[in-house]
């Protein structure tokens, strides 16, 4: 199997070659800056991995979905070029003593249609996002505004969850308790506002084309060809439009990424996502671009499945996989994790986070097959099912996968399927419960732990596993209400270590991405949290000269 990966990726190789020597061959377009103005022309392609589910900030609960959000709506703070979040739709907030209220003032801004952005916009969609008939999956995010969680379960009204709009310009936000990063929170997709006449005259609709919504961000969608192509135009009544350089934006979906580099190399596109293959052919040219950030991937075990309800057999696995030969297989400048959340990431006492917990389990072939023969005994089975499948993507993803079943195959004798499934399709089949073993991700929205742990609360919806820890869910409850942040902090590390023991998933990499970025394509922003990029900044400079 090595020696016909190997073949593969020659003949990939080869073929990048062959198509780099028809188009010129990949230079530095950009070479020196092209002057201190930038292009006239300010329209910026790029490639798009996949078709958005829904753009209606309510419900949306993919970073696809959120990369749009982001550049053609705003919230009442934005994350910069830096990744702090800033004064946005908000112009200023007044934090009460105890910092457990946020007054929020709203500068003058409007939405595309020319009506005034107010705090209603804001009361509204929040609320509309806890609302028990929206079941949004990311309503947790909202919890802790006060009595937030407890509406979204039916036990108190609107009228009693901590936001209000005083007036137009004015929102005042109660919390249960003072958190580090509400601020950052404020930024994420599902705390944008929405008009309620736009919603209740598109009903099941809204969002779902781009006259079916308003917009108040940097961009308008202009157009969405679905599965093909949505195109950015610059807002005209966004309040700080002067500093939008790029009038158009060009998101071409593609799901191949040959064909995301054939687009590249012919000048079709300016900046294309690479998969493990092709960053390894490209990676010695100036235009390759790795980026990390803060996305882990793990198997999601189904606890609900009679294999995996097995503790053992759980361990098992995450023994019996050796993380180094996965990030090989992938060579996109990423990581092997051996907990859940990533180096990146800080504790409430300021302090690493992972350093703190320490690492989980590490490759242990000897140890997997004593814990495999353990549980199929506890299970009263002699030979594991023959129809296990592992859940995984359509795309580099895969490779992964398939390294994956090898050393299932031959540390432990456990032979599985691969189901690879589009993007979409895969999401409703994690959400309905209908996997064994899933191939899945998570990015931080907010620079905190708890931007991972929460995911595993017993009643989350992403706790698509169906694990179930009570002492876990008493530490992040805790956490989540504690007003002391180094006593916080421990809380976290020792609801983490919980998720070693129990393994209801196993840690696989933290996920870097490689791209070929133009020379000429300037601030465009990426971010390790929430929403991978911003386009607000972002300009063209030096294409003109090509």
């Amino acid at each position: 199997m090595a020696r016909k990966r190997l073949v593969t990726l020659t003949a990939l190789v080869t073929v990048v070659s062959l198509l780099m020597t028809a188009c010129g061959g990949l230079t530095n377009p950009g070479g020196a800056a092209g002057g201190p103005t930038a292009d006239e022309k300010q329209v910026l392609n790029m490639t798009f991995r996949a078709e958005p589910p829904t753009l209606d900030s309510a419900d949306s609960t993919d970073v696809t979905s959120f990369n749009v959000l982001n550049n053609v709506m705003e919230g009442l703070y934005r994350l910069d070029q830096d990744n702090r979040p800033q004064p946005a739709i908000a112009s200023s907030v007044d934090i009460s003593e105890d910092k457990t209220t946020y007054t929020f003032h709203l500068r003058d801004a409007k939405w595309s249609d020319g009506k005034p952005v107010t705090a209603h916009d804001f009361e509204y969609a929040w609320k509309r996002a806890l609302k028990p008939e929206t079941k949004g999956e990311y309503a947790h995010i909202l919890f802790p505004i006060k009595n937030a969680e407890a509406y979204n379960k039916g036990e108190a009204s609107a009228e009693e969850v901590g936001v209000e709009a005083v007036d137009d310009k004015t929102l005042k936000v109660e919390l249960n308790g003072p958190i580090p990063y509400f601020l950052s929170m404020t930024a994420f997709a599902t705390y944008m506002p929405q008009r309620k006449d736009i919603v209740e005259k598109h009903g099941k609709q809204y969002a779902s084309d781009p006259d079916k919504m308003v917009y108040n961000g940097p961009f308008n969608l202009e157009e969405w060809k679905h599965e093909q192509r949505l195109t950015l135009q610059k807002s005209d009544t966004y309040w700080d439009r002067n500093s939008v350089r790029l009038e158009t934006v060009h998101l071409h979906i593609v799901k191949d990424n040959s064909t995301g580099v054939n687009l590249y190399n012919t000048e079709k596109v300016d900046v294309a996502e690479l998969n493990s293959a092709l960053a390894q052919a490209f990676r010695k040219v100036p235009e390759y671009l790795p980026v990390t950030g803060s996305a882990v991937q793990y198997i999601q075990f189904n606890t609900d499945s009679e294999f995996f309800s097995n503790e053992n057999i759980r361990k098992a696995v995450s023994y019996a996989i050796d993380r180094e030969p996965l990030i090989k297989a992938l060579s996109n400048g990423s990581k092997a994790a051996y907990g859940l959340v990533p180096p990146t990431i800080m504790n409430s006492d300021n302090e690493n986070f992972r350093k703190q917990v320490g690492d989980g389990h590490q490759y242990n072939p000897a140890e997997a097959k004593r814990l495999f023969k353990k549980g199929m005994k506890e299970l009263g089975v002699s030979e594991p099912p023959s129809d296990l499948t592992l859940l995984s993507y359509e795309d580099h993803r895969k490779e992964a996968a398939v390294v994956i079943k090898e050393q299932l195959k031959t540390n432990l004798g456990l032979d599985i399927k691969i189901d690879p499934q589009p993007f979409e399709q895969k999401l409703d089949r994690e959400s309905n419960g209908e996997f064994e073993m899933t191939f899945a991700g998570w990015m931080a929205d907010y620079n905190d732990p708890m931007s991972y742990l929460d995911m595993f609360l017993s009643d989350n919806p992403f706790n698509r596993g169906d694990w179930s820890n009570k002492d876990y869910d008493e530490l992040i409850e805790k956490a989540k209400k504690n007003s002391d942040y180094k006593k916080r902090a421990k809380q976290l590390v020792e609801a983490e270590k919980i998720l070693h023991d129990e393994v209801p998933i196993a840690p696989l990499y933290y996920a870097g991405k490689v791209f070929l970025q133009k020379k000429y394509v300037k601030d465009l922003v990426r971010h390790p949290v929430g929403a991978e990029i911003s386009l607000k900044w972002a300009y063209l400079d030096g294409k003109e000269d090509q």
